[in-house]
């Protein structure tokens, strides 16, 4: 069995499936910490006729065990390494303590195999977040090492049941549909768009349907776990509003007045929707939109329809002070297309053969991955506004780690969201985006592409807060 298009394509449009998205649920031990173990593991990501692929998961399965806590919990993590490399655990989009954000190399060392490292902190906010390995992300991630954080309000605003978390990935197959490790690591995708698979999964299912009842609210959790795909959504296609980005609440629901919406690597988006009718989800990219998930409504004898009565609750956070803030420029360089550059890595210029075995494709303000010093310092409680010019090819999906951002220009775009907050923007080819954030959070943060190869490749920088 050979992975074709006309194959592909049947994947997603075959009959209704009957089984039930995963259950992602993690129990906590008798001494109060969730038991988190990456290690290597077999599941089946195609058809059902496929053999299985050997993958590296949390707990056994991508993606792993979905961690809930409500607003304002402590959080503690006992995370065990059962690779044959170093690893760590980086929580997405929490406004965490710095020694926490599990960056290897930048907040802490990489967890050795057969370690063990404890991650100890509190949710501030409620909202959609997930989890990912941080060393040689670019491998890890595309090896299954990803899961859900969700962060509930103290008052829940849906019922569980109507709470629903879609992680969505692509995968690279090959052969008879398994998982393409050879492929990893190749210098084409680094200074390319990243590695993009043929063959999406939400929830480690392809195109998963499950039952809902009619005239229920639900919110829809989208996460974008891919290592470099911009997955293109439309809500309007199934009478959905938007509630929520990154993590972060909106005041009312609002309807998208553009299509489509672009999910970008690390991005979420919170969804409301009223089941009237069988719904889909689609990625609507190319020719032909490509069902990703489907809902199969009915009504039911026990449950009479309902919407949530309660108010969304948006998070607080700080608020930039425009007029006293003060503007960092970002330019973006390099990658295929993008012709001769100058990059400074570890404190020397590339030269010749250096591109090659430095595997540095792309810089930022000419300097490839981390430096030894600081993009910038900032005050605590210091406005920094943060302009990034886009000089390549390529779109990139740029995140903060510790902070929380607003988007108050994108230039050649007339798209105004209102400003909500986010982690993580999209920027395309020879755009210019400014955002502003408040430094609030003390200590080393990292600023990348988040496409996973980009930043191997070379966009990775990072900031401090004194």
């Amino acid at each position: 069995m050979k992975i074709s298009r006309r194959r592909l394509l049947a994947g997603f449009s075959c009959g209704v499936l009957t089984s039930q998205l995963p259950s992602l649920s993690l129990a906590e031990s008798e001494d109060g910490m969730f038991d988190l173990v990456a290690g290597p593991s077999r599941q089946r990501l195609y058809l059902p006729d496929a053999p299985s692929s050997d993958l590296w998961t949390y707990n056994g399965y991508a993606p792993g065990p979905e961690i809930r806590v409500k607003k304002g919990e402590r959080v503690q993590v006992r995370f065990t390494n059962k690779l044959e490399e170093p690893t760590s655990v980086h929580w997405h989009g929490i406004r965490i303590e710095n020694s926490m954000d599990g960056v290897s190399g930048l907040t802490q060392e990489p967890v050795e195999p057969g370690d063990t490292f404890v991650y100890d902190f509190v949710a501030p906010d409620a909202g959609t977040f997930w989890y990912h390995a941080h060393n040689k992300s670019w491998n890890q991630v595309a090896r299954g090492l990803y899961g859900p954080l969700i962060v509930d309000e103290v008052e829940p605003v849906f019922e569980r049941s109507n709470d629903i978390t879609l992680v969505l990935d692509d995968w690279r197959l090959a052969g008879e549909g398994v998982l393409d490790v050879a492929s990893l690591g190749s210098m084409m995708e680094w200074a390319h768009g990243g590695r993009l698979g043929n063959w999406l999964t939400v929830n480690g299912q392809s195109r998963p349907v499950t039952a809902r009842v009619r005239g229920q609210t639900y919110r829809l959790r989208l996460i974008n776990a891919a290592n470099a795909r911009v997955f293109e959504i439309d809500p309007n296609r199934f009478g959905a509003t938007l509630i929520g980005f990154d993590g972060q609440s909106f005041t009312e629901p609002a309807k998208l007045d553009y299509a489509p919406l672009m999910l970008g690597p690390a991005q979420r988006v919170d969804l409301m929707v009223v089941a009237k009718s069988d719904f889909t989800i689609e990625e609507v990219s190319g020719d032909t939109p490509y069902p990703i998930a489907g809902f199969s409504v009915s009504d039911s004898e026990t449950t009479e329809a309902s919407r949530s009565d309660k108010k969304l609750q948006p998070n607080v956070l700080p608020s930039a002070d425009l007029a006293k803030a003060r503007r960092i420029r970002l330019q973006m360089t390099g990658g295929a297309m993008g012709g001769m550059i100058d990059i400074i890595y570890k404190g020397k210029k590339l030269q010749g053969d250096d591109f090659r075995t430095a595997r540095q494709a792309w810089a930022f303000n000419g300097v490839a991955n981390l430096a030894e010093e600081p993009f910038f310092e900032a005050r605590q409680g210091e406005t920094i506004l943060v302009e990034t010019v886009n000089r390549t090819a390529w779109v990139h999906a740029m995140h903060v780690h510790g902070h929380h951002f607003q988007i108050l220009n994108r230039s050649g775009s007339d798209v105004d969201e209102g400003k909500p907050w986010r982690d993580t923007f999209l920027i395309g080819p020879d755009q210019t985006t400014e955002i502003a954030f408040v430094a609030d959070n003390p200590g080393k943060w990292l600023f990348h592409c988040h496409m996973l190869e980009h930043a191997a490749a070379g966009m990775n920088t990072w900031f401090q807060v004194t």
